[in-house]
Order: structure tokens, then sequence, then C-alpha cells
């Protein structure tokens, strides 16, 4: 899923949800080995471990983020009924790197980090970016590109 927002001006709902949006996202997704998650993320990404949480009411658990950011992954794990990840091919999570160098790194870490680059459902995604697959068949898509608002 990629949700896009784009406040308008008079809309006090819009403008209300736009303040809020600053604040700090987490992307909680549950996974099948934790440590290995939590592994590719952080040598594909760059990303660093910010918390971390064991048997929590039978939930093992790390973040993942960068204090520069405004988000961060959560990876969980259920020790009772371990969950098996059912995303679609259209659950995507969107990195837009502009640097065409930087987009280059990257698409090498994620390899290097156990990632695998699958073909996207949806062909706009093949214009200007790649799309890489976790082993819970997560998808992420490294866009070389600026995001721009329309």
């Amino acid at each position: 899923m990629v949700v896009y927002l784009q406040p308008r001006a008079g809309n006090l709902h819009v403008r209300l949800l736009a303040h809020f949006m600053l604040a700090q996202l987490r992307i909680a997704r549950p996974v099948g080995a934790l440590d290995r998650s939590v592994g590719m993320y952080r040598k594909g990404l760059g990303l660093k471990e910010i918390g971390r949480f064991e048997n929590h009411d039978g939930f093992d658990g790390v973040m993942l983020g960068r204090p520069d950011l405004h988000y961060h992954f959560e990876f969980t794990y259920c020790r009772a009924h371990p969950v098996v990840p059912t995303p679609t091919p259209e659950d995507l999570l969107v990195f837009y790197l502009p640097n065409v160098n930087e987009w280059q790194q990257v698409c090498v870490a994620v390899l290097e980090a156990g990632f695998v680059e699958v073909s996207s459902f949806n062909p706009y995604w093949r214009q200007r970016g790649r799309t890489f697959e976790d082993y819970d068949h997560y998808r992420i898509v490294l866009e070389q590109a600026e995001w721009e608002q329309s």
C-alpha cells in the first residue's frame, strides 16, 4: 500500500492531518524469523536498532530506524502463535532516492543483504525503480526519483 497525503489550504481536517504526519510513523510487520529480518533491513537500508523487547506478552520485537527519519520499522515474532506474513504484491514501501549514485548503492546493498529483486506487479514502478522482496515476501521499491507532489 502506498499512501500520499496532499494537504490543501482551507481544509482544516487535512491541515490537522498534515500537522500530525510530522509525528513518528511505525511500520509494524510480523516476521517468520526475527533476527534474519532485522539483519536484512539493517544491512540493506542502513537502519539502526532503536529498540528491542523480549517475551512481552509472548512477543519478541525489534525497532529499526534512524534519528533523522520520521518513520521506523517494528518487526515482531509471536512465540505462542507465530503469524505467517501474507503480504500481496501491491503492499509496497517506496523509498525515493533522487541521487543516482545513492540509488545504485542502496540497490546493491539490499541484494547483498538477502533481498531478491522481483518484477513489480504494477508496471509504473518499473519506469524509474526496482522492486525487492524480503524472506517474508514484503516488498520495497527503490525509486530513482525525487518525490513530487501533484
